[in-house]
């Protein structure tokens, strides 16, 4: 059997009241933010979850709940048009949109390219968590594991937001300053 050595009691006891390492400081923005989070209702059990788990991460990164706006729309193809009317409004800084769709890879790549495309007419910069899985069947362990993948999706989204709005904040800067 391995077992580790054993460490002198007073490295154990110094080592229990040593304080964790403070918690990451994220950036805070000059300005402030506001993001809308346009969400497909189809598997609503699935893609809520990275809404929820969005939302805890950009509260993390100093863009309060309040600057979130959230939309609902009947499925995945309906996103980029709400994306792009939102787009123009001027109203937000960012938009997030999230999505599963089933079997169908020319609708996921369709809503993609979309979205990309209204990005770089409107200069908004627009993030995509809409999935498409190889397989997705109507059990409870798939469901599950959608849900999980789908948490973590909102999180990285939010962290990609968050960190292009401040590399943009700081882009419009220095182009407003003549630097670049």
């Amino acid at each position: 059997m391995n077992r580790m050595p054993q460490e002198p009691a007073d490295a154990k006891e110094s080592s229990e009241t040593t304080e964790r390492p403070p918690a990451l400081e994220h950036p805070r923005f000059a300005k402030p933010q506001r993001v809308a989070f346009v969400q497909s209702a189809w598997h609503r059990e699935v893609v809520e979850v990275c809404r929820v788990a969005f939302l805890a991460e950009i509260e993390a990164r100093h863009i309060a709940r309040a600057q979130i706006d959230v939309f609902e729309v009947p499925g995945s193809f309906e996103i980029p048009l709400h994306v792009q009317l939102l787009a123009k409004t001027r109203r937000y800084t960012a938009i997030v949109a999230a999505g599963l769709v089933i079997d169908d890879e020319y609708i996921a790549e369709t809503v993609i390219k979309a979205l990309m495309d209204v990005q770089l007419r409107t200069e908004v910069p627009v993030f995509s968590a809409v999935v498409t899985p190889q397989q997705f069947h109507e059990t409870a362990a798939h469901v599950e594991f959608f849900r999980k993948h789908f948490a973590t999706k909102g999180a990285e989204v939010a962290e990609a937001c968050a960190n292009t709005l401040l590399s943009l904040e700081r882009l419009r800067g220095q182009v407003a300053a003549g630097i670049v």
